[in-house]
């Protein structure tokens, strides 16, 4: 890269982290979407695995570790089904056309989006072990082959109603653990490897300025504000894969 693209990939970790830090989610599509332009997929993959580990770490432990081992356990289910379905997706990386799965989590996750704002809600009494087990699989199979799997995730919570600071946090521990499972997924599937890690390291502190910045704004806005910045902010990168699904 030259130096111009090298300071054109940090403005999009920030910008990333900002996302993030706001509303809890949206980092690693953000991260995909913008290095893509300047390298191929695998590599934009590659380098956005450690900093979405790092902010995902602060995210959960924003509160404490106490706070987090609460969600852990009681998104357990959750995590133990979407790990193994990433683990095991991973492997499939340089298999499946990407497109597919890209329309697979868009289309669904962006009717979901659109029919929340237009105040069509979709609203779960209480969480059931089957939808959950569903979404985890969803989440944990894209997670693995594109380093996405924010957006089932949040579907998932907002339909739960999720307080605006569990929500947060949830999000982190589930992604925290999940970009562990990625890390050691794609050391074993080639996609991490020595040319790779250098940059990814690299990336770790222009998102973290992000996420710091995205934590400034998220604490000045109430729970109905939040829900619509998760929904429009959800609509914007589900759209955003199906783009990319339908282009190829």
């Amino acid at each position: 890269m030259t130096p111009l693209q090298l300071l054109a990939g940090f403005c999009v970790a920030v910008v990333a982290g900002t996302v993030k830090g706001t509303v809890g989610f949206g980092m690693p599509m953000i991260l995909i979407s913008g290095l893509s332009i300047f390298v191929a997929p695998d590599i934009a993959l590659a380098w956005l695995i450690l900093p979405t580990l790092a902010t995902n770490g602060f995210q959960a432990l924003h509160e404490g570790v106490g706070a987090a081992w609460r969600s852990m356990k009681r998104f357990r289910l959750y995590l133990s089904v979407g790990g193994i379905c990433l683990i095991g997706s991973a492997q499939l990386v340089t298999l499946m056309p990407q497109h597919i799965m890209l329309l697979i989590i868009g289309v669904p996750v962006m009717g979901f989006a659109l029919m929340q704002l237009v105040g069509r809600e979709i609203k779960l009494q209480r969480a059931s072990w089957r939808a959950e087990c569903a979404v985890a699989s969803i989440a944990g199979f894209s997670g693995g082959i594109s380093g996405v799997w924010g957006p089932p995730t949040v579907a998932y919570l907002t339909a739960l109603g999720t307080e605006k600071r569990e929500q947060m946090r949830a999000q982190g521990v589930i992604y925290g653990l999940g970009s562990i499972a990625l890390l050691g997924a794609h050391i074993g599937s080639g996609v991490v490897r020595q040319e790779t890690l250098p940059m990814s390291c690299l990336m770790i502190a222009p998102s973290l300025l992000g996420m710091w910045l995205g934590n400034k704004l998220q604490s000045r806005i109430d729970q109905a504000m939040f829900k619509k910045a998760t929904l429009v902010v959800l609509l914007v990168v589900s759209a955003n894969l199906v783009r990319r699904g339908l282009l190829g």
